[in-house]
C-alpha cells in the first residue's frame, strides 16, 4: 500500500502517451518542462516516503537488537545467579542458594520474554526490509527515468529549435529565389516587367503620333510650295524648269495656257 501510494502517480505518468500530449499542447517545450517539474516533485515526495519507511525499519531493528541484547544480558544474569546459588549450596547455605536460584529463574523468564519479542519482530523486519529494498530500487528507477525524460526533453527542444531554424532559412531562401515566380524577387521582377512594357507601349504610341504629325507637316510643306510657285507664276518670277534655259523657259512658262495641259 505504501509502495503503491508512492509510485502510483509515477506509473501513470510513465504510461502516458507523451506524443499525444505534445501534439495537443500549444507549446510542447512548456509541456515537457512541466513534466520534468512534476516528475522531480514526485521523486522528492517518494524520497521522503522511502526515508520514512527506512526510518520505521531502523526503529524495528533497534527494538529487535535491544531485545536480543536484553535476552543475552538476562541469560548472563541467570547464569551468574545459578553459579552463586551453587556456591552457597556448596557451603551449606541452602537459604541463600535457594534465593539465587529463584533470581536465576526470574532472569531466565525475562530472557525468554526478550527472545520471544525479538523472534516476533523478525517477520516484520524481514518484510519491511524487502519493502525498503524494492522502494530503493524503484526510486533509483525513477531517477533514471527522470534523467531519460530530461535528456529527451533537451533532445526534443533542440530538434524543435533546429526545425524552426531550418524552416526560417527555407522561407528566407524561397523569398529570394530568383527562379521562383512566386518569390518576393519574382513578384518584384514581374512588376518591373509590366512597368517596362507599359513604357514601351507609351513610346510606341508616342512614336505613332509623331509620325502622323510629320506626315501632316510634309503635306503642309507641299501645299506651301504649290502656293509659292503659283504666286511666282502670277508675278512672272517663276523658277525655270530643271534642265531648261532661263529665258526660253520663262517665255514658255508665260505662254502656257489651259489647252497645254490637255496635251500633257
Amino acid at each position: 500500500m505504501v509502495k503503491q501510494s508512492i509510485f502510483g502517480r509515477m506509473a501513470q505518468l510513465a504510461k502516458a502517451n507523451i506524443n499525444s500530449l505534445l501534439d495537443q499542447a500549444e507549446d510542447p517545450q512548456k509541456m515537457l518542462d512541466q513534466m520534468v517539474r512534476d516528475y522531480t516533485n514526485n521523486i522528492a515526495e517518494a524520497e521522503s516516503a522511502v526515508a520514512q519507511t527506512i526510518g520505521n525499519l531502523r526503529m524495528l531493528q533497534d527494538d529487535y537488537n535491544e531485545d536480543v541484547k536484553n535476552a543475552q544480558d538476562w541469560g548472563n544474569k541467570a547464569l551468574a545467579a545459578s553459579r552463586k546459588a551453587d556456591e552457597y549450596r556448596g557451603n551449606g547455605n541452602v537459604s541463600d542458594a535457594q534465593k539465587f536460584d529463584n533470581l536465576a529463574k526470574v532472569a531466565l523468564q525475562r530472557q525468554m520474554a526478550s527472545e520471544s519479542e525479538a523472534k516476533a519482530a523478525e517477520p516484520s523486519i524481514a518484510s519491511q526490509t524487502d519493502v525498503v529494498d524494492r522502494l530503493k530500487t524503484g526510486l533509483d528507477q525513477m531517477k533514471g527515468k527522470l534523467n531519460q525524460l530530461t535528456s529527451k526533453r533537451n533532445e526534443l527542444v533542440a530538434r524543435s529549435k533546429t526545425a524552426a531554424a531550418q524552416s526560417q532559412v527555407h522561407d528566407a531562401l524561397k523569398s529570394i529565389d530568383i527562379m521562383d515566380p512566386t518569390s518576393e524577387v519574382g513578384r518584384f521582377e514581374e512588376k518591373i516587367r509590366r512597368e517596362e512594357a507599359k513604357v514601351r507601349g507609351q513610346q510606341e504610341l508616342a512614336e505613332s503620333s509623331l509620325d502622323a504629325q510629320f506626315n501632316q507637316l510634309e503635306d503642309l510643306g507641299e501645299q506651301t510650295e504649290i502656293e509659292a510657285r503659283l504666286a511666282a507664276l502670277k508675278s512672272g518670277n517663276a523658277k525655270p524648269a530643271i534642265g531648261a534655259g532661263g529665258t526660253a523657259a520663262s517665255a514658255s512658262a508665260n505662254t502656257v495656257d489651259e489647252a497645254d495641259f490637255d496635251k500633257l
